[in-house]
Formats: C-alpha cells, sequence, structure tokens
C-alpha cells in the first residue's frame, strides 16, 4: 500500500521528475480557489457555523498529537514484514543505526539532498495538500464520504501516470501494480484524512511509504530467512486490518470538521465518522 513515488524503488531511480511537484504547487491554489463557493457558503448560511476552510482542510490543533503518531503507527505495523526484511539485510546492528539516524550531521546531509526533500517532504506535502486536503472538502458534499474515498485516487492515480513509462524504463514494476499502489494508496490515505480530521497523519504516512517503497514479497520468498520474514507480513497485514478501526476512531482526534460539515448539511448517514 504504497504510493508509486517509491513504488519499488521507483523514488530511488535517476531520473525524478520534479516538474510534477511544480505542478502540484499551482493547482493547489487552484483548488483552494475552487473551494471558495464552499468557503462562501459556510460563512454565508447558518448550517455552516464557525467551519473555517482551514479546519475543513486539516489544518487544526485539537487531536494533532495522536493524528501525527497513530496513523504513522498504523501504516508501520503494516509495514513490520518489510520493515524486518530491511533489518535482516542492513550490514549495521541497532545501536549503529539509531546512531546514524540520531546523528545531526546525517539529517544536515538529507537536509541538502534534493532528491531527499522532493520524496520524503515535497512530494508528500503537495500531494496530499492537493488530492486530500483540497479534493475531498469538494467532493465529499457532492458525492458522500464512501465514494469520495474512492473517486479521490482516481485523480492521485492519473497525476502517476509518468511512473509508468518511468518504470517500465528500467523494469522495475508492471503496469498495474502502479495503477493499484497508487488508488490503494491514496484511498488509504483518504480514509486517515477524514477519520482524523487531520492532513499532518497522511503526509507523514506518505513520506514513510516513499521511503519504504512497494513491499519486495518476490524477494522475502528467495530469502533465507523466509519464514520468519512470511510470518512478519502475514502478522503486520492481521495486525493492521484488527487496528485500523480503533487506532482511526474519530474519538481520538476530536470534532472531523468534513462530517459535522456533512451532519450539518443533512446527511445524517456518515458511517466514517464513527
Amino acid at each position: 500500500m504504497t504510493s508509486p513515488e517509491f513504488s519499488a524503488g521507483a523514488g530511488r531511480a535517476p531520473e525524478g521528475p520534479p516538474c510534477r511537484h511544480q505542478a502540484a504547487l499551482h493547482q493547489c491554489p487552484g483548488g483552494v480557489q475552487s473551494v471558495a463557493p464552499l468557503r462562501a457558503t459556510l460563512e454565508g448560511t447558518d448550517r455552516h457555523p464557525g467551519t473555517s476552510l482551514l479546519t475543513l482542510m486539516g489544518f487544526r490543533l485539537e487531536g494533532i498529537f495522536p493524528a501525527a503518531l497513530l496513523p504513522l503507527l498504523l501504516t508501520m505495523i503494516l509495514f513490520l514484514g518489510p520493515l524486518m526484511q530491511l533489518s535482516m539485510d542492513c550490514p549495521c546492528d541497532l545501536a549503529d543505526g539509531l546512531k546514524v539516524v540520531l546523528a545531526p550531521r546525517s539529517w544536515a546531509r538529507c537536509l541538502t539532498d534534493m532528491r531527499w526533500l522532493r520524496n520524503q517532504v515535497i512530494a508528500p506535502l503537495t500531494e496530499e495538500l492537493v488530492f486530500r486536503a483540497c479534493m475531498l472538502p469538494m467532493l465529499a458534499p457532492c458525492t458522500g464520504l464512501g465514494p469520495a474515498v474512492f473517486t479521490c485516487p482516481l485523480f492521485f492515480g492519473v497525476a502517476h501516470f509518468h511512473h509508468i513509462f518511468e518504470q517500465l524504463r528500467f523494469r522495475q514494476n508492471s503496469v498495474g501494480s502502479i495503477i493499484l499502489s497508487a488508488a490503494v494508496f491514496g484511498a488509504y490515505t483518504a480514509f486517515l484524512f477524514i477519520r482524523t480530521g487531520h492532513l499532518i497523519g497522511p503526509v507523514l504516512c506518505h513520506s514513510f511509504c516513499n521511503y519504504m517503497g512497494f513491499p519486495a514479497v518476490c524477494a522475502a520468498l528467495e530469502h533465507p530467512q523466509r519464514r520468519r520474514l512470511l510470518a512478519g507480513y502475514t502478522l503486520g497485514v492481521g495486525l493492521f486490518l484488527l487496528l485500523l478501526q480503533p487506532l482511526t476512531d474519530p474519538k481520538l482526534y476530536g470534532s472531523l470538521p468534513l462530517c459535522v460539515l456533512l451532519e450539518r448539511a443533512g446527511d445524517s448517514e456518515v458511517p466514517l465518522c464513527s
């Protein structure tokens, strides 16, 4: 369930498309302007008092700490198998790895690496801003939350069409897996955005998935410790499905602006909001 940004190492491919993120930045002001009629409705009627545009887009302080930590934890649980695989294949031990992660020099090197900034900061922030924060508040009043979760990834997938040519060129993945990973990941982050009412969770999960890449299941099947790895993959998926609802329970994140908007608009059945 990863964004194609790093699907099967796509983000590590030699020729990244920086123009897409410039396009995303240009789209987002357009997206914000497209929400202007919604904003006028919110401020001009009695049905939606006190709901600001930024709040609808997931920029709010209420519940921000669980919204930052719990979705990321849930995603890391899903990637338990790949994380085990990464640990087994890493030549350094845990102590050395932590030293590298915590070293200021390592972070300084990352912050001066344009490819790292593109994949870990710019892409997650701009894409989640456009396809979740800007798009979902427009889609949900028209389609309802459920259809919006599955409609939003269609636009997200179209924005990643260039990865089809990029990955086929380097023979890294099939067209089907690229489209499927974009659709599934887009639906997942849309689900997180609705259930938490925050943008920070989808952005952090997007960045983490870009780093991890598409799970290398074929490599796990050929790994010397494949039984342990397959057990880790299975356990991760099982725990993810078990914890998906509890860790995204809206009660943990306070009032959900998008859900409040739909309820005040007369949509009494909003299953994703409870």
